[in-house]
């Protein structure tokens, strides 16, 4: 087989630095489209980006050409980056160091990203160490909850 072809559905899931509430309504479009554009630029394919105030969900196709750790690494940095030239208020802005990401099969793929735009509904009645830790379970992934808050 002379190429190499893939279709990686994945759904990526990190919060900000001592989960702090402090990403605003007014930026925060504008963030998820800045993120779009950062996963554009490295070969992927954003399909759904939504959060609140804590954290974000990306729902994308993966490249072939790039590890997972290394696009995330890439959308942290530089919308971090990015995020604090917007307003005084974010200078101390970070991400937390860790993420999550989940393969997503193609039969599931409407399924998360109706979950992914649902965020702000979910979170009425669930924090994000809730919904975290359920996702987690959902999928399967050891974890030791001694090192998932900590930044």
């Amino acid at each position: 087989m002379a190429q190499s072809l893939s279709k990686l559905f994945v759904h990526i899931v990190f919060h900000t630095k001592h989960s702090q509430k402090i990403i605003k309504t007014d930026v925060k479009h504008e963030l998820f489209a800045y993120i779009a554009s950062i996963i554009k630029d490295n070969e992927s394919i954003p399909i759904i980006i939504n959060g609140v105030e804590d954290h974000v969900h990306i729902l994308c196709v993966m490249s072939k050409n790039m590890a997972l750790s290394k696009l995330v690494e890439l959308v942290k940095k530089h919308s971090s980056r990015w995020i604090k030239t917007k307003d005084l208020y974010y200078r101390n802005f970070g991400w937390q160091n860790g993420y999550a990401g989940f393969s997503v099969s193609p039969s599931l793929h409407d399924v998360t990203r109706n979950y992914i735009k649902n965020q702000v509904d979910r979170h009425r009645t669930k924090s994000f160490k809730e919904e975290y830790l359920e996702l987690l379970k959902i999928h399967g992934i050891d974890f030791n909850e001694d090192y998932l808050w900590t930044d």
